[in-house]
Order: C-alpha cells, then structure tokens, then sequence
C-alpha cells in the first residue's frame, strides 16, 4: 500500500514510465506504474493513490474512459499525458474531469512541477475547507447561497452554476459542461450565454465578499471554483 504521497502512473510506454518513476521518486513521491488500460481501475481500488498521471491512448481501454471512470469512484487529480495536442483533444480531456494536460514530448521535471503545484493546491484546499465550509454555503435543498450567514439572490441558472463549481473546487469546466449543468433540454445556447451568467454570479459574489474572488477564468478551457 502507498503512502498518502502515492502516484499512479499509467503509461503504455515503459522507458517513459521509468522515466517518470525516477524523477517523481527523487522529489519523495512513491510511485506504482501501470501500462494496461484494462489493468487500472483494480491498482486504482488498491493502491488509493494521491494523484494519477492518466496517459489518454492505452491498450484495451482508453484514458478518457479511465477518467469518466475514476470520477464516479473519486476527486483524486488527474493529470493527463498525450501525444495529441489539438484543442479538442485538451477540453475533451478537462471536460471528463482532468485536473491539467500535458502534451507529448514533455520534460519529466515540467510533470513533477505540474504534480507538485497540483499537490499544493489540494494541500491548501484541504487546510481552508473548514473556513470556506462556514464562509460560503450553497444549499441544495433550498436553492440558497450564504456568505458568512448572509444570504445572496441567486437566479435558478446562477445557482446551478455555482453548485456544479463549488461542489468541485480546482476542477475546470468548459463552458459545454456548465450548459449541460443549467440546461436539461438540450437547447441550443452560444458560450456568450454562460460567460454573461458567470460575470452576474461573480457581481453577486463580490458584492457580498469584496475581498474574495471564487471563480477564476481559465483562458481557452472555462472556469473553476477556487476561493482565493
């Protein structure tokens, strides 16, 4: 069993995975490598890993269906690896629950720097949670939001987009994923609609919480929910 600082890497190349193992290792990350799709979910059950290097063409099952995967299991980061390096492949990769994305060829110092400022990230959310927990409240049950016990107006869209953000905080969602969130219908909608949402979300954010800023844009992927 890996300690809490454990990385799965999952990558079909193995003098790549090697690579990768030896210089995660030497910044104190424990690592388990595997290089069969079909293989990860098991070591990912077992090993319970702190993050997982997610390389997107594997044999037998792809990375994009180990990450939809994952997701329904965890929120662990997940940092994938492809030699694909279009646009499309990069939001589809976010969109399925990627926390980053690194393009092939990469320096194995480039993905330790990338695990690292991930792992600092979550370390931090971790040690706020308690005070963004009292701080912000977004209730289900009621469709109400709260700051510091102080209620805020919220349309039903508003409100829709900040659940689907703040029940995931650090994640990005492209502006396709939030429509899916506030629209059920499948309607047609232009990316303008979600961004004019958002700013009047923000507004109401910081009218009540100047010296916060929750939602971050994040330039040609969408946004995330990261108090700051």
């Amino acid at each position: 069993m890996l300690s809490s600082q454990g990385i799965l890497i999952v990558e079909d190349e193995e003098k790549l995975a090697v690579i990768l193992e030896k210089y995660l290792s030497a910044a104190g990350y424990q690592c388990h490598i595997i290089v069969d799709g079909a293989e990860v979910i098991d070591a990912f059950q077992r090993i319970n890993p702190c993050l997982v290097l997610l390389d997107l063409m594997l044999p037998n099952v792809d990375g994009i269906t180990l990450c939809k995967q994952i997701r329904l299991k965890s929120q662990v980061p997940i940092v994938m690896t492809t030699a694909k390096v279009e646009e499309i492949d990069r939001l589809i990769g976010l969109e399925v629950g990627a926390d980053d994305y690194v393009c092939k060829p990469y320096s194995p110092r480039e993905v330790v720097a990338r695990v690292k400022a991930i792992m600092r990230r979550v370390n931090l959310l971790t040690q706020q949670e308690p005070d963004i927990a009292h701080a912000l409240d977004v209730d289900e049950q009621t469709f109400m939001a709260r700051f510091n016990s102080q209620s805020i107006a919220l349309t039903h869209v508003e409100f829709l987009l900040l659940k689907a953000m703040y029940t995931h905080p650090g994640r990005i969602f492209s502006r396709d994923k939030l429509m899916d969130h506030i629209y059920s219908d499948d309607r047609i909608v232009s990316d303008r609609t979600v961004d004019s949402h958002i700013k009047k979300l923000r507004k109401k954010l910081q009218s009540i919480a100047p010296e916060m800023s929750f939602i971050h844009s994040i330039y040609g992927a969408g946004y995330k929910f990261e108090p700051a």
